[in-house]
């Protein structure tokens, strides 16, 4: 068990601007990259707090809530992460002193909010360590952004007889819209397998490979399953027969370091209420000349750079890819996670998880009937499982008796679970504010559920 260090509580605070920062007044176009955002990161940022989770529960109010007159225990994190104080406190604030539309305004409430935005971008530019701001843009998560992709560069790039290689692994999500994309243009669409513990055969992604391989599209880690997908190798493989690359990253960069430069994929995307944010926000990276070459897929104001009613030019990206209102004060609570999630260190979140997932592999695994899902040894702090004899959601409902929230169905991704011939699960999934404590009241309600004891209140 990773032993407790010196308690550092987070300032509920701490990411909120002082009343002394700057700002500028757009006259015109979109701000210049980086404005209104530090040169470098602050301090705080680069030298992680030391980890203990008692003090970081602190940060998170709803861990103090009750279900059914018991405490509340959170195993959901894979469907969406409780947000920490500091998160909201920073939508609190820009609601109470900066909200207004942004970029166009010439009054000092835009100018705020403009500044807070474009540093919400600089942000994720950084925690994802991308060349330029100019290649990230704002949607309302991972499945808007997989959308855009489909619609803008798939209806341009993809024709009759094209191939779009996805895995057996993917969420919904990253299924349907190539599927749709597929029936539209006549294009094929093949699938990865896996093996019995969850993990993509690549002998078989190389005899998928071939000339007509347009597009390879993957989760970085499994939402079923948490298998972590050998990223780096698969765009590689890719690279070898000029296919583009978009990789799912929704539920990777809660749990691991990304760096899409040095993955090299095309694409990479994220849902911010599975980093600690906000629902309604997130991400799209495209290198840049990928993003110039795409076309709007929405159109409206912001994306534009000027309209008559013969023609409308566009702005470059990202603002051409962001038209109307966007989640502006989501954007910016946003950031505030990514600010919150580096003080603590993906690396301290990560060795951690992966020791609570250890103990809960070993806790649950000695429960009579109990079958775990997808043993992968390169996995995320999620555990899938079935009790014989006893539907998942009725294990999922007898749990949340007991105030432990997990989730109990498809997740999103039948065709993994079908697989493995089920139809749905019981899934507990981590996060650096689950404990030990925790995981064992897990496992002893299952015992009691598998053998029929009643809840003792």
């Amino acid at each position: 068990m990773l032993a407790p260090l010196l308690a550092a509580r987070l300032p509920a605070a701490a990411g909120l601007p002082s009343s002394e920062s700057g700002y500028y007044f757009l006259e015109g176009g979109l701000p210049p990259a980086g404005a209104g955002v530090p040169a470098a990161a602050p301090a705080a940022l680069t030298t992680p707090a030391p980890f203990d989770v008692n003090a970081i529960r602190r940060d998170f109010p709803v861990l103090q809530e009750t279900v059914h007159g018991r405490p509340l225990i959170w195993l959901d994190s894979a469907a969406t992460t409780q947000k920490p104080q500091a998160v909201i406190d920073r939508l609190a604030y820009f609601y109470q002193h900066e909200n207004s539309n942004i970029h166009r305004a010439a009054h000092a409430l835009a100018a705020k909010a403009t500044d807070a935005y474009e540093a919400a971008r600089e942000k994720v530019r950084r925690f994802l360590s991308v060349p330029s701001v100019d290649e990230i843009v704002f949607v309302r998560g991972a499945t808007e952004a997989i959308n855009l992709v489909a619609q803008s560069w798939g209806r341009k790039n993809i024709a009759a007889d094209d191939e779009i290689i996805i895995t057996w692994l993917e969420h919904h999500a990253n299924i349907v819209p190539w599927q749709q994309l597929c029936t539209e243009t006549g294009a094929r669409l093949r699938v990865v397998p896996v093996d019995d513990r969850g993990q993509l055969r690549l002998d078989a992604y190389e005899s998928l490979l071939g000339p007509k391989t347009k597009l390879v599209a993957f989760s970085h880690v499994s939402n079923a399953l948490g298998t972590i997908t050998p990223a780096r190798q698969i765009i590689e493989m890719a690279r070898r027969y000029d296919a583009r690359v978009l990789v799912d990253g929704a539920q990777a960069v809660s749990h691991l370091p990304t760096d899409v430069k040095a993955l090299d994929c095309d694409w990479y995307v994220l849902s911010g209420h599975k980093l600690f944010a906000p629902t309604g926000i997130g991400v799209l990276f495209g290198k840049a000349d990928v993003l110039e070459a795409m076309p709007p897929w929405q159109g409206g104001g912001n994306m534009i750079r000027d309209v008559t009613f013969e023609k409308t030019e566009y702005q470059p990206p990202p603002a051409r890819f962001e038209a109307g209102t966007g989640s502006i004060a989501d954007a910016v609570g946003l950031g505030a996670a990514i600010d919150y999630v580096e003080r603590i260190g993906l690396e301290n979140i990560g060795r951690y998880e992966q020791e609570l997932l250890g103990h809960a592999t070993r806790a649950l695994a000695r429960i009579p009937g109990l079958r775990l899902i997808g043993l992968a040894p390169e996995r995320a702090a999620v555990l899938s499982f079935v009790l014989d004899g006893i539907r998942s959601e009725d294990v999922g409902a007898a749990l949340d008796r007991e105030g432990i929230a997990v989730r109990a169905g498809h997740h999103c991704a039948q065709p993994i679970l079908r697989r493995f011939g089920l139809e749905s699960t019981v899934r507990a999934s981590l996060a650096f504010y689950n404990t030990f404590a925790e995981i064992d009241a897990l496992a002893a309600a299952l015992l009691r559920i598998r053998s029929g004891t009643p809840l003792v209140t």
